[in-house]
């Protein structure tokens, strides 16, 4: 009497189907929100304007005196009289009065 032993489901079929969906996990969290992410970044870049209140990839908070007509560069003043001219890449994010104020203790 001979028994004859079957290996276990699809073996080579199923593999495909499994990197396929360990791309589409890769894709969705890590590929698409970093590209959201510089979408919306580029976006904030093309609409700064004047009055805006930035902060630098350096670190550096300050107030849009103007933006130049080339659109690459803007004057930002950093102090009461002291403004400098940057690239507007470098601008980071923009910060609100609200965000520097000390939290309230109930």
């Amino acid at each position: 009497m001979d028994i004859i032993l079957q290996a276990g489901g699809g073996g080579m079929g199923t593999m495909p189907i499994i990197m396929l969906a360990m791309l589409a996990v890769f894709y969705f969290f890590m590929i698409r929100p970093q590209q959201k992410k510089q979408n919306e970044q580029k976006k904030f870049l093309a609409d700064l304007t004047k009055g805006q209140k930035v902060v630098t990839m350096g670190g550096i908070h300050g107030k849009i005196v103007s933006v130049n007509p080339d659109g690459t560069t803007l004057l930002l003043e950093v102090a009461e009289g002291t403004k400098i001219k940057i690239d507007r890449s470098v601008i980071s994010m923009e910060y609100s009065a609200l965000a520097n104020e000390p939290a309230k203790a109930d």
